[in-house]
């Protein structure tokens, strides 16, 4: 059996992250994190670009812009949504998390979901480099995973 799996190494590869200013003090961190994910592994400075955009959910569009303009072989979507007391959180989860798998799909580039989802503030800070680690990281990994193993699959 074949089986095909993404390396780790980012040289020569061009990437978009896309992050969300509403909640910035997490977002920041987790855009910190998937930029040191991608130079540890290859990646040069000026083969990053970034966009901020308003909150999680304007993450999609912009994404899937910047998939479709063919200059980058990943994008890697960043921010926080934090519950607060009315539904407007599973609205804004849920339509962000769609639409960048559908982003994904319609250009046929990786798109990487980095958006943390949590109930409290602590949470997101946990997950933007305390206790659980920087979920940035763990997306910019993923992008140079799958933009190898993209090129694996032919």
């Amino acid at each position: 059996m074949k089986i095909y799996e993404g390396k780790l190494i980012s040289e020569g590869k061009k990437y978009f992250l896309v992050v969300s200013r509403f909640n910035e003090f997490i977002s920041t961190k987790l855009m910190e994190g998937a930029k040191d994910a991608l130079l540890r592994h290859g990646a040069q400075e000026e083969q990053l670009e970034m966009a901020w955009v308003p909150g999680a959910f304007e993450i999609p569009y912009i994404a899937k812009k910047a998939a479709a303009s063919g200059r980058f072989n990943a994008v890697i979507c960043l921010g926080a949504i934090i519950r607060g007391n009315t539904p407007h959180f599973n609205f804004v989860a849920s339509e962000a998390a769609k639409g960048v798998a559908q982003a994904a799909l319609e250009t046929g580039v990786p798109i990487i979901y980095g958006i943390v989802t949590t109930d409290t503030l602590e949470q997101a800070i946990e997950r933007a480099g305390t206790k659980s680690g920087n979920k940035g990281f763990a997306a910019g990994l993923a992008a140079i995973e799958m933009v190898n193993l993209y090129g694996e699959i032919k």
